[in-house]
């Protein structure tokens, strides 16, 4: 049997634990040699097939490569690329296949979210209509955790880490000021059409912390008047209160309050700061001194506090794609499947690229509060395992010591191709 070489590509926005993934595959790929030969790194995602710019991960030592599983981030460069339907540029497609074959590949492993499972499914078609043999296998990566089928995906348990800590450590801040200064602190979060991530900033009060919290959530219409009277109940309450408002929040026109207009690559709206929109509102109908903050690249890079399970799993589904690929599986995403909350456990399954391409898995209603303000004991049972444990990099002179890959390129073998 002829040995095939593997391409493996990160797409989309980037997560504190996408190169744990990469770090498991890799490893993996490196055990079984004589099935897998060199494992290609897209550089800049699928951009990297396109234009034939192939990392080749063998010149990175064992070293780095396990270095990968503390470093945040794309090491090898992400992108926002979607490839377009079969019937309209069937050109890309036919590069793909190109490149592949000049480079002697047999493995596709993209790892991202929704969308760029449907790139992977569609790579997986447009092998077979080629009779290219092509084996593809998604690997499941987005901080949204809007995957469908899988129980959570892997990056979202360290940003909810990261906006659960972020809420408690603030509430202290804010309760130490507020008889004299700021009364509401608002932070805007990631999360254009799921609330997962607002709703792990509810994490920040428990049975310990009595933390006055209002979240709002893409799910639930934004209503002016009852958010007020809920920041004005609390505000009187406790002297303070936190919100944490995710960037899709809607008004009851369905327009997003954050939009800022234009589009990205994926052709979703651009937004352009929730959090001091609602500021505003608190200033303008309620006086209270408030200060606002984004999270944004910040609460997807902190590496630093990353969740223990969220790097295991992350690592899992990266070494699963490998061993998926090699057991004559193709066109499917490993999966984390849930087989209890306490003790938490959970194991590897799998599902269809065609079931989770462009499905977006929202808030079930029984996670929100019948307020619409908070979380249910159930969305807490579910939130609460993820975010558990601790896994720190290793610091130096006071920094964290993330490595940086030499991410070499091989020598093109056919001509350039715009993109």
């Amino acid at each position: 049997m002829t040995i095939k070489n593997a391409f493996y590509a990160q797409s989309g926005g980037v997560t504190s634990v996408i190169n744990a993934s990469a770090c498991g595959l890799i490893q993996t790929a490196r055990l079984h040699s004589d099935k897998i030969g060199t494992v290609y790194a897209g550089l800049n995602g699928i951009i990297g097939a396109l234009k034939e710019e192939l990392i080749d991960t063998s010149f990175e030592s064992d070293g780095d490569i396990a270095a990968l599983r503390y470093t945040p981030a794309g090491a090898f460069g992400s992108c926002r690329y979607k490839l377009k339907s079969l019937e309209a540029n069937r050109a890309e497609y036919q590069r793909l296949i190109a490149v592949f074959k000049a480079h002697n590949i047999g493995y596709f492993f993209y790892n991202g979210g929704g969308d760029s499972q449907d790139t992977a499914h569609k790579v997986s078609q447009i092998g077979e209509q080629m009779g290219y043999p092509l084996t593809c296998i998604g690997i499941p990566k987005t901080v949204d955790n809007d995957l469908p089928i899988t129980d959570n995906c892997a990056g979202f348990g360290s940003v909810a880490k990261y906006v659960a800590v972020s809420m408690r450590e603030a509430s202290f801040d804010v309760a130490s000021m507020c008889a004299t200064s700021t009364k509401v602190f608002v932070m805007e979060v990631m999360g254009r059409h799921a609330g997962w991530i607002a709703a792990a900033g509810a994490l920040a009060a428990d049975e310990n912390h009595d933390i006055p919290l209002v979240i709002l959530f893409p799910e639930v219409e934004f209503n002016k008047e009852r958010f007020l009277a809920a920041v004005d109940e609390k505000v009187k309450q406790y002297g303070y209160c936190c919100v944490v408002v995710s960037e899709g929040v809607k008004n009851s026109d369905g327009q997003f309050l954050a939009e800022a207009g234009g589009k990205d690559a994926f052709g979703h709206a651009q937004l352009g700061g929730a959090a001091p929109v609602i500021a505003n509102v608190i200033k303008e109908n309620l006086g209270y001194k408030y200060h606002w903050a984004v999270a944004d690249y910040l609460q997807r890079a902190a590496r630093h506090i990353a969740s223990g399970n969220d790097v295991e799993q992350a690592y899992a589904v990266g070494k699963a794609a490998v061993e998926f690929a090699l057991a004559g599986k193709n066109a499917v995403m490993p999966t984390i499947v849930r087989i209890s909350d306490a003790p938490y456990q959970w194991e590897i399954g799998s599902v269809e690229l065609k079931e989770v391409a462009n499905v977006e898995k929202m808030m079930p209603p029984d996670f929100i509060s019948a307020d619409g303000f908070g979380i249910t004991a159930a969305c807490r049972a579910y939130l609460q395992p993820l975010i558990a444990g601790e896994n720190y990099p290793p610091y130096k002179n006071g920094l964290p010591d993330y490595v940086v890959l030499k991410k070499q390129l091989v020598a093109k073998k056919l001509v350039a191709f715009d993109v």
